[in-house]
């Protein structure tokens, strides 16, 4: 293992143990920070959705960002890049609301991709119309299911 003063697992990987922000920014060690989400939580698409969306309301885009990650990574094939892009969408909000308009564009302009062709047929009421309207602007709480 190295001697690199950078988090690492067990395998290596870099992991990250500082104190982050609400918008997931690293803080100082010791710093008061929020909650990370735990990475790897087994939920349904329903749950999924509906801790992103609670993690969205309050404000917490990177956090919704992985939960919907995990489900992307649990998703059956067909629906992987639905996850994706919803993950993506929520780390375009998060680059917006730390004042990053170009990686808010590019990731939001990504996801909005990566929803496109579930709109015919979304899967778990996921509002991909709505939310694909909702990235041209990245502006407000976009709602992931249910109409915007």
């Amino acid at each position: 293992m190295s001697t690199s003063p950078r988090d690492r697992d067990e395998q290596g990987r870099a992991r990250n143990a500082r104190p982050r922000d609400g918008l997931g920014r690293p803080l100082p060690y010791g710093a008061p920070g929020v909650e990370r989400q735990p990475e790897g939580v087994p939920r349904t698409p329903d749950e999924a959705l509906t801790e992103a969306q609670r993690l969205l309301d309050l404000g917490r885009p990177f956090h919704a960002h992985e939960v919907l990650e995990d489900a992307w990574k649990a998703a059956p094939e067909a629906e992987r890049e639905l996850w994706r892009g919803l993950a993506q969408l929520a780390v375009g909000l998060t680059h917006a609301l730390r004042g990053n308009p170009t990686g808010a564009s590019a990731l939001l302009t990504r996801g909005a991709r990566n929803i496109t062709p579930y709109r015919d047929d979304p899967p778990h009421g996921v509002d991909v119309a709505g939310l694909v309207a909702w990235a041209a602007t990245g502006t407000g709480v976009p709602r992931l299911t249910g109409g915007s």
